[in-house]
C-alpha cells in the first residue's frame, strides 16, 4: 500500500509540477510566434517517441513478451483514438486572430492534455510496481516531456491574453489526472509481470498516438523553414540525454 501511495503522490507531482512549469514558461513569451509554436509541438513530439521506443516498449517487452506488449500498445492506440473523435485536442487555429477561437483551442488543448495525462500516470505507476528506482527515473522523464507539452497548451491562451497566472494554474490542474493513472497503474501492474508489459504498452501506444496524430502534424502546419523538424530532433536527443 505504501509503494501505491508514493506512486501516486509521485505521479501527481511530475504532472502538476511538469505541465505547469511548461504553462509558466510560455507566460515569459507572451503571445507565441508561429515558430516557437511549431518548436514546442516538434520538442514535444521527439521526446515523447524516444520516452516510448527507448524506455516503455524494451521494459514492457522484457517483462511480458512482445504480445503483451502488443496488445497493451494497440489498446492504448485504439483508446485514444476513440478519446480524440469525442475530445480532439491541440488543433491550433490557423490564420484566425480572434481571442474567443484562441481561449477555445487553449481549453480543449487543456482538457485533451489532462485526458492523455492518465496513460502517462499509468506508465509512471507500473514502473514503480517493478521497482522504485524505475518508477521515480520514469516520473522525471514524463515531467519533462510534460514541460513542452505544457507550453503548447498554454501558447494558444497566451495568445488570448488569458492572465498569465490563470494560465500557469490550468497547466497545473491538467497534471492532476496523471497522479490518477499512477495510482491504477501502480496497483493492477503489481499484479503480474504480464498485467505490468500490458499497461506500459498501453501508455506506449497512447503517447505514439498523440504524437503521429496531434504534434509533429502540428509542428509541420505551423513550421517556418524546418522549425517543426527542429524541434522533432531537439526532443529525440534530449529524450536520449534523460532516458541514459
Amino acid at each position: 500500500m505504501a509503494g501505491v501511495i508514493q506512486a501516486t503522490l509521485v505521479g501527481l507531482a511530475a504532472g502538476v509540477v511538469g505541465t505547469g512549469m511548461g504553462a509558466a514558461l510560455a507566460t515569459l513569451s507572451g503571445r507565441p510566434s508561429r515558430r516557437m509554436l511549431s518548436l514546442m509541438m516538434g520538442l514535444a513530439g521527439g521526446i515523447m517517441l524516444t520516452v516510448v521506443f527507448m524506455d516503455l516498449v524494451p521494459q514492457a517487452l522484457q517483462l511480458g513478451g512482445a504480445i503483451n506488449t502488443i496488445f497493451g500498445f494497440v489498446i492504448g492506440v485504439l483508446s485514444l483514438g476513440a478519446l480524440d473523435v469525442f475530445a480532439p485536442h491541440l488543433h491550433l487555429p490557423s490564420g484566425e486572430c480572434e481571442n474567443s477561437r484562441y481561449l477555445r483551442t487553449g481549453t480543449l488543448a487543456a482538457i485533451g492534455i489532462a485526458m492523455h495525462n492518465f496513460p502517462e500516470g499509468l506508465a509512471i505507476g507500473a514502473s514503480y510496481a517493478h521497482g522504485t528506482s524505475l518508477g521515480f527515473t520514469m516520473a522525471v522523464i514524463i515531467a519533462l516531456h510534460n514541460i513542452p507539452e505544457g507550453m503548447a497548451m498554454a501558447a494558444p491562451m497566451c495568445a488570448a491574453d488569458v492572465h498569465r497566472m490563470r494560465v500557469a494554474f490550468i497547466g497545473g490542474l491538467a497534471g492532476v489526472p496523471m497522479g490518477i493513472g499512477a495510482l491504477f497503474g501502480a496497483a493492477f501492474g503489481s499484479v503480474s509481470p504480464g498485467i505490468l508489459s500490458v499497461c506500459l504498452g498501453f501508455a506506449g501506444g497512447a503517447m505514439v498516438f498523440i504524437t503521429a496524430d496531434e504534434l509533429i502534424p502540428e509542428a509541420q502546419r505551423f513550421a517556418i523553414g524546418h522549425s517543426g523538424t527542429l524541434g522533432l530532433v531537439l526532443g529525440i536527443i534530449l529524450g536520449m540525454l534523460v532516458v541514459l
